[in-house]
Formats: structure tokens, C-alpha cells, sequence
């Protein structure tokens, strides 16, 4: 059996990323999408939300950023059709623990399902959802960023831009 990944927290985070589960090859590495075929990494960089492209390497390095990860599953999986509803019902309650103990100012759920899972909420749309499950912390659903999405990486990295214009009056200038 693979091992769960670590999240990558810390207490005021401008952004919690919040995925599914890890792949089977973030299992292997210990790293935030490390699938190949994971677009997130080219994703975060052409919407502005990274200066650089970052390597799934360095997934730790974007804490500095003020930018975490987590999932509503810890443990990876080939696809999110293996996760079982009583995983779903363990991850809901942890992951709301985390927002109110690290209080994210945005948590950003990569993938509409994922937002479905821990929300209740069905028929969604892009961006930012209202009203939040958690009050005080913005909600904002990104298309997944798994190469298995049929949507263009122009129209994810589109709907990736408006999160960057929520979080961009946060960031530092240099």
C-alpha cells in the first residue's frame, strides 16, 4: 500500500489547494501532482498565481508563496472512482478542521467533484461559491487539473486567472 502524502500547511495561507486524492505517483514520490499528466503545475504558472514554473518537487517550496495543499482523501489512488463514500465523510470532517485551525484566506478545490464531496452542493459553477460552507473563508472551484479533463488548458488556466485576481491584492509587491 502506498503512503498517505503530507499536506503542506501553515497557520494564514492566502491559498489552500484542496484535491481529491494523490495519485498513484504521488505516492510514490511523496509529492503534490506528480502525475505527468497532472497539468497543475503549468496551470498555476500561465494564470499568474506562480512566477515560474514550479516543479512537484518543490511543492513545499509554494508555502513560502503562502499557498498550501491538501486533500479530502489521503490515500492515492489510480482515479477518484476508487474512493469509497465513507472516505469522503472522514476527509469533510478533517479537511473542515483544517481550514479553522490554519484559517486560509481562500481554499481553492481542484476539481467541482471535490467541492461536491466536501459541500453537499450540486450543479456548481466556476469560481467563487456562495454561500461559503465555512464563514469568514472565500471558496473558490477550479476545474481538476488532471490530464484526464477534456476541458482546453486555456480555458482552466482562464478560470485559474480569476482565482490569481482574488489573491493578487494579497501578495507583495516587489
Amino acid at each position: 500500500m502506498l503512503s498517505e502524502i503530507p499536506d503542506h500547511l501553515r497557520e494564514h495561507l492566502l491559498i489552500l489547494f484542496v484535491g481529491y486524492n494523490p495519485s498513484i505517483r504521488s505516492g510514490e514520490t511523496g509529492h503534490h501532482y506528480a502525475n505527468p499528466n497532472n497539468r497543475f503545475w503549468t496551470i498555476l504558472h500561465r494564470s499568474g498565481l506562480t512566477p515560474r514554473k514550479y516543479t512537484t518537487e518543490e511543492d513545499r517550496d509554494l508555502l513560502e508563496l503562502g499557498y498550501g495543499f491538501t486533500n479530502i482523501v489521503a490515500r492515492p489512488t489510480r482515479t477518484a472512482l476508487e474512493i469509497t463514500k465513507e472516505e469522503y465523510q472522514e476527509g469533510r470532517e478533517l479537511l473542515k478542521q483544517k481550514v479553522l485551525k490554519y484559517k486560509p484566506k481562500i481554499v481553492c478545490f481542484v476539481g467541482k467533484g471535490v467541492y461536491e464531496e466536501y459541500s453537499g452542493k450540486r450543479n456548481l459553477g466556476w469560481g467563487v461559491q456562495q454561500p461559503p460552507v465555512m464563514e469568514g473563508v472565500v471558496e473558490f472551484v477550479g476545474p481538476s487539473s488532471s490530464g484526464l479533463v477534456r476541458m482546453k488548458i486555456e480555458e482552466v488556466v482562464d478560470i485559474y486567472r480569476g482565482l490569481y485576481d482574488l489573491v493578487a491584492p494579497y501578495q507583495q509587491k516587489p
